[in-house]
């Protein structure tokens, strides 16, 4: 992978924008067979989980 990808990889990460490309490979690699979630669906999950949305949840500020 080239230097500015993983560099591009990284800023977004800091600001807390998910990869969808390497979930779906990471689910390919090790869950073999299992659903994938959707994009919509998979950014869906990422907000929750940072914000603690959702049943059982505790509210989180960031």
């Amino acid at each position: 992978m080239p230097w500015w990808h993983r560099l591009a990889e990284g800023a977004r990460l800091m600001v807390g924008v998910p990869d969808y490309d390497r979930y779906v490979a990471h689910r390919a690699r090790v869950h073999p067979g299992e659903p994938v979630m959707t994009l919509d669906a998979f950014h869906r999950n990422r907000i929750e989980r940072r914000y603690g949305v959702g049943k059982g949840q505790p509210p989180r500020c960031c």
